[in-house]
């Protein structure tokens, strides 16, 4: 099967690497410096908890064209980035399209591409369940446990299920698809917007960070604010059990969060700040069609985009 990964981050090299190993005539998108290094030197993961290198050869292109034809694209970038392919994927002949990362506006993207496409595409929506960081040589350490996608469509059924389960059928990978993709894309964005604001008012310096009792508290209540903002606007927060111990066990999530951010791979694990800041964006228009008090989130959202602008 022909596959384009759009991408060669940390969550794209790792996918490229699934998709290779599952027998797939795989291709990277990637620019500049990541573009001669995968020709150079390959496909390099130090998985982290596996304690293994691997080395895989992808083919690389540099730009779509209108005529490149692929069974699969799956475009892994982060949120802010989504808008500036939107167009080339829509020129583009290939009918089956994966967005997969963090998504505030998948119903925008969905109808911007469908928009601008002469023919009628398939446009699905994922998220890996892995994470890790680039080394200056290129090599990616990923953190992951077993591969797992998370994928949804909004419109119902996802008529491509067969090739996405063709694609993966030779590796171990778990693809979960989820009836409601919009709201579990949602609910994710509440948690990671107000942790990575943790991390990046310490500039990722996660054991000072646990030391900071109060900012961990107000973290958790602008997580409570967020998935009452989701609730109010009708989106089922998923899973539900994020909301169960925000609101009665706050005691706990808390020694989880203190405990999970003092793991020694916490600090591998790479997060880019101006996609936080364009997801509080998304979330500063949802409030827009609702009337509700989040001074927590407000306020977290205050001190980090304050620290991020200065910069």
């Amino acid at each position: 099967m022909r596959i384009l990964v759009y991408g060669a981050g940390v969550l794209g090299s790792y996918l490229a690497h699934v998709l290779v190993r599952g027998g797939n005539e795989v291709t990277v998108l990637a620019r500049g410096k990541r573009a001669v290094q995968l020709k150079t030197n390959g496909l390099v993961i130090r998985h982290y908890f596996q304690r293994r290198t691997t080395v895989d050869e992808v083919n690389v292109i540099q730009e779509l064209t209108a005529d490149d034809l692929y069974d699969l694209i799956f475009v892994v970038m982060k949120y802010n980035d989504f808008p500036s392919v939107l167009s080339i994927l829509a020129e583009n002949r290939s009918s089956n399209i994966v967005l997969v990362g963090n998504n505030a506006d998948a119903l925008g993207m969905q109808n911007e591409i469908q928009e601008k496409s002469k023919a009628k595409k398939n446009v699905i929506f994922g998220f890996q369940i892995s994470a890790g960081i680039r080394e200056e040589s290129g090599r990616m350490i990923c953190i992951r446990g077993g591969g797992q996608m998370i994928l949804g469509s909004l419109d119902g059924e996802i008529t491509i299920k067969p090739i996405l389960e063709s694609a993966f059928k030779k590796v171990k990978y778990t693809l979960a698809y989820h009836e409601d993709i919009d709201a579990w894309l949602k609910s994710h964005i509440v948690t990671i917007v107000a942790l990575n604001s943790v991390s990046y008012l310490y500039d990722g310096d996660l054991k000072k960070a646990t030391k900071d009792k109060k900012l961990f508290n107000q973290a958790i209540s602008a997580m409570d604010e967020g998935f009452q903002l989701l609730e109010k606007l009708n989106y089922t927060i998923t899973p539900a059990s994020q909301v169960n111990l925000v609101r009665k066990h706050r005691r706990i999530t808390y020694m989880g969060l203190i405990i999970v951010h003092n793991l020694p791979f916490m600090k591998l694990i790479d997060g880019s700040f101006s996609e936080i800041a364009a997801l509080f964006d998304s979330f500063k228009k949802l409030k827009k069609h609702i009337n509700i008090a989040t001074p927590y989130w407000d306020e977290m959202e205050k001190r980090t985009m304050s620290k991020f602008v200065s910069r």
